[in-house]
C-alpha cells in the first residue's frame, strides 16, 4: 500500500486510512490536523527521496474524520495526521484506520509509541504545559496537574473548555492514575479555582495568565 511506503520511508507517522484509494503510485494523499512548517520539510525529504509527491488537505481534526467517513471507499486519502492519542483512539474506534505493518517503524518506535496492531504510528509527543507568573508563584507549589486543584489557588486558575481534546486525554490519565472518583475531585478543584469560564486556545491562557 502506498501509504506503508510513506509511513517507512520517513519513519513518520501514524495511520493508514482505511479508505485508501487506488491513486496513482506516484502521489501519496494526507490528510493532517496538523499546520507545521516542520511536517512542510519531512514531505519535501520524502519527495526528493522517492520521487513521490505529497499532497495534503489540511484541517481541524473532527472535520477529516468526517470527511473520511463521508467519502468511504471513495475517499483519496491514504495518511490521515493528527494530534492526541484521544483523536487517535476515537479515529479508531470509527473505523477510520486499517493495519500497516512495517520493519522499519516497528524497529525505530518504542511499543509505547505505537498501535499493537499496526493501526497507528506516533512520531511527537506533547505535554500540557502548566503556565504561571514567576513573581506570584514559587515553582514548588505547582510541580504537578494535581496541585491545580489545590484551594490555594482559588481563582488563580485559566483553563481550556473541557470540549477540548486535550483536556479530556489529560482527564482520562487521572482517571487511570487516581480512578474515576480521585479524577472527579480533582476537575471539581479545578473548577472551583478558575479565574474564569473556560475559553480560547493555548495562547489565550497564557495571555490570561500575563494579564493577572
Amino acid at each position: 500500500m502506498k501509504q506503508a511506503r510513506l509511513s517507512a520511508s520517513v519513519a513518520a507517522i501514524m495511520a493508514g486510512s482505511a479508505f485508501a484509494s487506488s491513486a496513482l503510485a506516484n502521489e501519496v494523499n494526507i490528510y493532517s490536523a496538523r499546520h507545521y512548517d516542520s511536517d512542510e520539510m519531512l514531505y519535501q525529504a520524502f519527495t526528493d527521496e522517492t520521487g513521490i509527491e505529497v499532497n495534503v488537505l489540511e484541517g481541524d481534526a473532527n472535520q477529516l474524520m468526517e470527511r473520511m467517513q463521508r467519502e468511504g471507499v471513495a475517499s483519496p486519502a491514504d495518511v490521515m495526521l493528527t494530534v492526541d492519542a484521544g483523536n487517535l483512539w476515537r479515529a479508531e474506534q470509527d473505523g477510520i484506520f486499517q493495519s500497516v505493518n512495517s520493519d522499519a517503524l516497528n524497529e525505530r518506535l518504542p511499543e509505547s509509541m505505537r498501535h499493537p496492531e499496526g493501526m497507528w504510528f506516533g512520531f511527537s509527543q506533547r505535554a500540557r504545559v502548566i503556565y504561571y507568573n514567576r513573581e506570584n508563584f514559587d515553582p514548588s507549589q505547582i510541580a504537578t496537574y494535581e496541585d491545580l486543584a489545590d484551594p490555594q489557588f482559588e481563582g488563580q486558575v485559566c483553563i481550556r473548555s473541557s470540549n477540548n481534546i486535550y483536556n479530556q486525554s489529560l482527564l482520562a490519565s487521572l482517571i487511570e492514575h487516581h480512578g474515576e472518583e480521585g479524577a472527579q475531585e480533582w476537575a471539581q478543584g479545578v473548577v472551583n479555582n478558575m479565574a474564569r469560564d473556560p475559553e480560547g486556545g493555548d495562547t489565550d491562557q497564557i495571555l490570561g495568565v500575563a494579564s493577572g
